[in-house]
């Protein structure tokens, strides 16, 4: 991987401003080694940010270790919190506070220092409904605190629903890419109650606004705060999350703001797995494999100049954060490792991906498929039965059939219109079983969901000139440094191939926006396990912003209940 012109972000974690009983006793439960030490700093930042403003706000949650059990809230504030906290209870019984964490990090291009807090609610009951608040004692808000509720995941096999969309962006149409769309997605995921919510990467585009990196993440945890603060919202990182200066791979505004179940690997939070009733939910990082680069790009002519307080040197032309390859494939082996212990599990029935760039894409004018996913998740989905992967990336609704194996040299290169190996993914046709009704005993199906809220949604889609039918664009290669340029700047070819889409099974031509809702019946004994999908779209959102959305199409996926 070719080393980037970025500097690590400053980033801190700490119990900050809990009394000094309080802050003892959480030190000691986690093994702190200097609590003593951080209990210093934590005091001074405490005494330093008496006046200042610790309201939360930007409240939302996520799922702990087991989601029957454990719950996540986290906020953020405009300064140093002092005490913040989370009381919570069940039915009116006895209640119980949680001190939080606090973590910080300071904007590589702005300079501007960002407190999130996070407190991990522990020891829940199954399936049952909690009122918490959160507050702080130097919140404006004190006499009337942020109060919302969450319902905890069943405990074993027990029906549920879940909804599913990437590329959000925010309301506030001051920001690149964002559009008033957005606020609706959020209402739509609120109109049909999910128990959690997926969020497909690209969640906010703060990468394109480099000026106000900072205060575009705020407009985005405050509008998603309407949905989020109810249940779980589960991310995984999209390329516009990358941002210049803001740790190793450029995710410190997304790992400082969001606690996510642990992987066991050094990239804690990039890659994570949960289990819900009978359905495993594995989210990845793509930037990690993939080939294109479409993250954080400096256009030019101009250098990108950070705010002198940063301390980090002007960003010239042409630089890219492209990432691949960052993990030195430990992802994958965890993913690998993930999927056969899956494989092994009696109690798993169902394996669901979340991941932001598409394996299956015929946008046009979107990116399309990306090859290096193909070679390096693809089969492992197909080795240990995953039966749907979530994307976004490109702004629309693309479905395929189930798909299983490949064909061999069905690509034509863009530049010399030779056959090229696309890994072209082969459709399991014998899977359908009705008009949308599918036995995912064998086979992947792929959705693109990319119509979450973000601006211009509304990709159009390949077709062969020839033969009217789907046609896709691949990106085969890896980016390629510019020769005799600065370390650090590619050549950002728009694909390198194209193929016919022959796994392509349903396009939403007439809009970009829209949302997935997943009901899962897990069945009887010695009988079979649904999925059904309701893809719903906002007809005419692409001209005017609307909360009026429609059933575009149901599909159900069945097979043997273990």
């Amino acid at each position: 991987m070719t080393k980037k012109n970025t500097t690590a972000a400053s980033s801190t974690e700490t119990n900050a401003g809990v009394s000094r009983r309080g802050f003892l006793k959480l030190a000691g439960a986690s093994g702190v080694a200097s609590a003593a030490g951080a209990l210093t700093a934590a005091v001074k930042a405490a005494d330093a940010s008496a006046t200042a403003d610790g309201t939360p706000e930007q409240v939302h949650l996520t799922w702990g270790a087991d989601p029957a059990s454990e719950v996540v809230v986290s906020w953020a504030s405009q300064a140093a919190s002092i005490h913040p906290r989370v009381t919570f209870s069940a039915d009116r019984g006895h209640s119980e506070t949680v001190h939080a964490v606090q973590r910080t990090y300071t904007d590589g291009l702005s300079g501007v220092v960002v407190f999130a807090y996070h407190a991990i609610l522990s020891e829940l009951k199954p399936n049952t409904t909690y009122r918490y608040e959160v507050t702080a004692d130097n919140s404006s808000r004190t006499s009337n605190p942020f109060t919302a509720s969450f319902t905890t995941a069943p405990r074993g096999r027990k029906p549920f629903r879940f909804t599913s969309y990437g590329d959000l962006a925010t309301p506030n149409t001051a920001w690149v890419l964002s559009s008033p769309q957005s606020r609706f997605a959020v209402e739509a995921v609120e109109r049909f109650q999910p128990l959690f919510h997926l969020l497909n990467g690209d969640l906010c585009y703060a990468n394109l606004n480099p000026a106000h990196q900072t205060d575009v993440w705020r407009d985005f945890g405050n509008n998603n705060q309407t949905s989020a603060a109810n249940r779980p919202w589960m991310p995984c990182p999209g390329n516009h999350e990358l941002e210049f200066h803001n740790g190793p791979q450029g995710l410190d505004s997304y790992l400082t703001r969001y606690t996510l179940p642990e992987n066991g690997t050094r990239f804690s939070g990039r890659w994570y797995a949960f289990q819900v009733s009978s359905v495993l939910f594995i989210s990845l990082d793509a930037d990690d494999i993939v080939y294109q680069d479409a993250a954080a790009f400096v256009a030019g002519p101009a250098p990108l100049v950070p705010a002198a307080s940063t301390g980090n040197a002007p960003i010239p032309p042409g630089t890219s954060l492209y990432v691949r390859g960052y993990s030195n494939d430990e992802q994958t082996r965890w993913l690998e490792k993930t999927l056969r212990r899956a494989a092994d599990d009696r109690d798993i029935d169902w394996i669901v991906v979340q991941m932001h760039q598409d394996a299956l894409s015929s946008s046009k004018t979107g990116n399309g498929s990306d090859k290096a996913l193909r070679e390096a998740w693809l089969p492992l989905f197909e080795r240990y039965g995953v039966d749907l992967v979530l994307c976004g990336h490109d702004h629309d609704y693309e479905r395929s059939y189930p798909v299983c194996g490949c064909f061999r040299h069905m690509g034509t290169d863009v530049a010399t219109g030779e056959r090229v190996d696309t890994l072209t993914p082969r459709p399991v046709r014998h899977a359908q079983q009705g008009a949308n009704t599918f036995d995912m005993s064998r086979g992947t199906i792929h959705l693109i969901l990319g119509g979450g809220g973000t601006s211009a949604p509304l990709d159009v889609y390949g077709v062969d000139a020839g033969t009217g039918n789907p046609q896709a664009k691949v990106f085969t290669k890896p980016n390629r440094p510019i020769p005799g340029k600065t370390e650090g700047t590619f050549v950002r070819a728009p694909a390198d191939a194209v193929e016919d889409a022959v796994w392509s099974a349903q396009r939403d031509t007439g809009t970009g926006y829209g949302i997935a809702v997943f009901d899962v019946d897990p069945g009887e004994h010695g009988g079979n396990t649904t999925i059904t999908m309701n893809y719903y779209h906002a007809p005419g959102a692409d001209q005017a912003p609307t909360g009026e959305y429609e059933l575009f199409e149901t599909v159900t996926l069945t097979k043997r209940r273990h």
